[in-house]
C-alpha cells in the first residue's frame, strides 16, 4: 500500500464523523428573488430570477426565468449545460453546517467554488443510464468538493433511513438509500444501499488498495470511499 494512500485513509478516518456534511443535502425548492446562473449547451450565459420550474418524475423538465433586462426565458432541461440555483430559506437552513469543508482542497476545477460556498445548488447535464438506455438529464451534484473521479448525484426518488430532528435539519440519520454515481466520463447509474457491497468492486477495483483495505464496505462510508479513490488515481 502506498504511503500516499495511507495518509488519505488516515485523514478520512479522522474526519469520518463529518461524512454526512461532506455530501450536500438535495434542494427541491428555489428562491424566486435571488439570482440564478445558467449556462446553455451553446455557451450562452443567462442570469435572472426563477419564475417556475416544471418537473416530470422528480426531474427538471424546463425552467422559466426573467433576466436583468426583463426578458423572459423558457429553457428546456436538455438545452442547459449547467446551472447554479439559489435554494429557498428552508432548504438553505439545512446546509449551514455543510459549508464547513475546506474549499482549498477541492479537486473539481470546473465548478465555481464561490457559488457553492454561498449556498447555490449545482446541476449539470449528464448521461444517465436508466434500465438499458442512456438519457441526458439535469442532475443535482451532491459532492462538488471531491467529484473529479466519481460524481454523486441526487436520486429524487431515494428512500431515506430514519432521521431524528426538526424540519430540514436532520440531527441523526436521514441518509438516502440510493444515489446516481458516475465514474470518470461514464454514464451515471443508480446505486442502492442494499446492493452496495456488490457494486463496490466494479466501482473501485482500478485502485488495488481500495479492495484490499475495505473488506466489508459499508454504505455509510460511501463518501470516505469516493475521497480515498479520488486520491488513489
Amino acid at each position: 500500500m502506498t504511503q500516499r494512500f495511507l495518509l488519505v485513509l488516515l485523514s478520512t478516518f479522522i474526519f469520518g464523523a463529518l461524512n454526512a456534511q461532506r455530501l450536500l443535502s438535495p434542494s427541491m425548492t428555489f428562491s424566486h428573488k435571488k439570482t440564478a446562473y445558467i449556462t446553455l449547451t451553446d455557451g450562452t450565459e443567462i442570469q435572472g430570477n426563477i419564475k417556475d420550474i416544471d418537473r416530470k418524475k422528480g426531474l427538471i423538465k424546463f425552467i422559466k426565468l426573467k433576466d436583468g433586462k426583463g426578458t423572459k426565458h423558457k429553457l428546456d432541461a436538455d438545452k442547459i449545460q449547467h446551472m447554479y440555483l439559489p435554494p429557498n430559506t428552508l432548504d438553505k437552513l439545512g446546509k449551514i453546517d455543510e459549508m464547513l469543508f475546506d474549499a482549498d482542497n477541492w479537486d473539481s476545477e470546473n465548478l465555481n467554488k464561490d457559488y457553492i460556498i454561498q449556498g447555490l445548488v449545482y446541476f449539470e447535464l449528464t448521461d444517465v443510464k436508466i434500465k438499458k438506455k442512456n438519457r441526458q438529464l439535469l442532475m443535482q451534484l451532491l459532492n462538488p468538493e471531491f467529484s473529479k473521479q466519481v460524481k454523486i448525484y441526487h436520486d429524487p426518488f431515494a428512500k431515506e433511513t430514519m432521521s431524528l430532528g426538526i424540519g430540514p435539519v436532520k440531527a441523526i440519520g436521514g441518509d438516502a438509500k440510493s444515489y446516481y454515481l458516475a465514474k470518470g466520463d461514464g454514464a451515471a447509474h443508480k446505486v442502492k444501499k442494499k446492493n452496495y457491497k456488490d457494486e463496490f468492486k466494479p466501482l473501485f477495483q482500478s485502485c488495488g488498495e481500495m479492495t484490499k483495505t475495505y473488506k466489508k464496505p459499508s454504505w455509510s462510508d460511501l463518501v470516505e470511499h469516493v475521497i480515498a479513490f479520488s486520491n488513489c488515481q
